[in-house]
Protein backbone atom coordinates (compact mmCIF):
# COMPACT_ATOMS: atom_id res chain seq x y z
CA UNK A 1 0.00 0.00 0.00
CA UNK A 2 2.90 2.73 0.16
CA UNK A 3 2.62 5.03 -2.57
CA UNK A 4 -1.19 4.66 -3.00
CA UNK A 5 -2.74 8.08 -3.45
CA UNK A 6 -4.78 9.14 -0.62
CA UNK A 7 -8.19 8.77 -3.14
CA UNK A 8 -7.19 5.12 -3.49
CA UNK A 9 -6.42 4.34 0.00
CA UNK A 10 -10.06 6.47 1.11
CA UNK A 11 -12.01 4.28 -1.41
CA UNK A 12 -9.89 0.90 0.01
CA UNK A 13 -10.76 2.25 3.50
CA UNK A 14 -14.62 2.66 2.55
CA UNK A 15 -14.20 -1.05 1.26
CA UNK A 16 -13.03 -2.39 3.68
CA UNK A 17 -15.94 -0.87 6.27
CA UNK A 18 -18.65 -1.94 3.65
CA UNK A 19 -17.34 -5.27 4.45
CA UNK A 20 -17.22 -5.32 8.04
CA UNK A 21 -20.49 -3.28 8.08
CA UNK A 22 -22.36 -6.27 5.88
CA UNK A 23 -20.60 -8.87 7.91
CA UNK A 24 -22.37 -7.48 11.04
CA UNK A 25 -25.91 -7.28 9.76
CA UNK A 26 -26.30 -10.70 10.67
CA UNK A 27 -26.21 -10.07 14.14
CA UNK A 28 -29.62 -7.86 14.12
CA UNK A 29 -32.97 -9.01 12.91
CA UNK A 30 -34.34 -5.52 12.33
CA UNK A 31 -32.91 -3.55 9.37
CA UNK A 32 -33.47 -0.01 11.18
CA UNK A 33 -31.22 -1.64 13.98
CA UNK A 34 -28.16 -2.81 11.75
CA UNK A 35 -28.75 0.66 10.10
CA UNK A 36 -28.22 2.50 14.15
CA UNK A 37 -25.31 -0.17 14.31
CA UNK A 38 -23.92 1.17 11.15
CA UNK A 39 -24.16 5.09 12.38
CA UNK A 40 -22.84 4.10 15.63
CA UNK A 41 -19.59 2.30 13.90
CA UNK A 42 -19.44 5.74 11.88
CA UNK A 43 -19.59 8.02 14.74
CA UNK A 44 -16.97 5.92 16.93
CA UNK A 45 -14.91 6.56 13.78
CA UNK A 46 -15.57 10.29 13.74
CA UNK A 47 -12.93 13.07 14.54
CA UNK A 48 -14.92 14.12 17.74
CA UNK A 49 -12.21 13.79 20.68
CA UNK A 50 -14.56 13.06 22.68
CA UNK A 51 -17.34 10.06 22.10
CA UNK A 52 -20.01 10.72 24.46
CA UNK A 53 -23.23 9.20 23.68
CA UNK A 54 -24.45 13.32 22.45
CA UNK A 55 -21.57 13.68 20.66
CA UNK A 56 -22.12 10.16 18.83
CA UNK A 57 -25.98 11.19 18.61
CA UNK A 58 -24.69 14.61 16.68
CA UNK A 59 -22.54 12.71 14.20
CA UNK A 60 -24.93 9.71 13.60
CA UNK A 61 -27.82 12.69 12.90
CA UNK A 62 -29.93 11.04 16.27
CA UNK A 63 -32.12 13.77 18.47
CA UNK A 64 -30.50 12.32 21.11
CA UNK A 65 -27.88 9.24 22.15
CA UNK A 66 -31.45 6.92 23.21
CA UNK A 67 -31.12 4.84 19.72
CA UNK A 68 -27.95 3.82 20.15
CA UNK A 69 -28.44 3.36 24.13
CA UNK A 70 -30.59 1.01 23.04
CA UNK A 71 -28.25 -1.07 20.60
CA UNK A 72 -25.99 -1.92 23.01
CA UNK A 73 -27.47 -1.81 26.59
CA UNK A 74 -31.03 -3.20 25.92
CA UNK A 75 -31.25 -5.04 22.01
CA UNK A 76 -30.73 -8.23 21.47
CA UNK A 77 -27.60 -8.94 19.29
CA UNK A 78 -24.83 -11.41 19.82
CA UNK A 79 -21.99 -10.00 21.73
CA UNK A 80 -19.94 -13.07 20.75
CA UNK A 81 -21.22 -13.14 17.09
CA UNK A 82 -19.74 -10.17 16.97
CA UNK A 83 -16.28 -10.86 18.55
CA UNK A 84 -15.71 -13.71 15.98
CA UNK A 85 -16.59 -11.35 12.85
CA UNK A 86 -13.91 -8.92 14.26
CA UNK A 87 -11.66 -11.86 14.49
CA UNK A 88 -12.16 -13.53 11.34
CA UNK A 89 -12.23 -10.06 9.40
CA UNK A 90 -8.58 -9.29 11.06
CA UNK A 91 -7.54 -12.51 10.82
CA UNK A 92 -8.40 -12.19 7.03
CA UNK A 93 -6.82 -8.83 6.46
CA UNK A 94 -4.04 -7.79 8.69
CA UNK A 95 -2.46 -11.18 9.44
CA UNK A 96 0.62 -12.66 7.08
CA UNK A 97 0.87 -15.85 5.55
CA UNK A 98 3.46 -16.78 8.74
CA UNK A 99 0.94 -15.72 11.39
CA UNK A 100 2.50 -12.71 12.40
CA UNK A 101 1.28 -9.17 11.78
CA UNK A 102 1.81 -7.08 9.05
CA UNK A 103 3.30 -3.75 10.15
CA UNK A 104 3.09 -1.75 7.08
CA UNK A 105 -0.34 -2.65 7.21
CA UNK A 106 -0.81 -1.70 10.80
CA UNK A 107 0.48 1.75 9.62
CA UNK A 108 -0.70 2.20 6.44
CA UNK A 109 -4.11 1.32 8.11
CA UNK A 110 -3.73 3.33 11.06
CA UNK A 111 -3.20 6.97 8.54
CA UNK A 112 -5.69 5.72 5.78
CA UNK A 113 -8.13 5.34 8.89
CA UNK A 114 -7.51 9.30 10.34
CA UNK A 115 -7.69 10.84 6.58
CA UNK A 116 -10.57 8.27 5.77
CA UNK A 117 -12.40 9.34 9.07
CA UNK A 118 -11.83 13.33 8.18
CA UNK A 119 -12.48 13.05 4.78
CA UNK A 120 -15.97 11.31 5.73
CA UNK A 121 -16.77 13.74 8.68
CA UNK A 122 -16.28 16.70 5.96
CA UNK A 123 -18.34 15.28 2.96
CA UNK A 124 -21.28 14.66 6.34
CA UNK A 125 -21.17 18.19 6.92
CA UNK A 126 -20.78 19.42 2.92
CA UNK A 127 -24.73 17.24 2.92
CA UNK A 128 -26.03 19.08 5.79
Amino acid sequence: MTGASIETTLELWASSLRDVKSRMRKLFTQERVAASANLFLDSLLGDERRKTGWMRAEAAGDPGPWRQQAILGRGGWDADGLRDIVREYVVANLATNDGSWSSMRRASSSRARQRAALHVNIQVRQAR
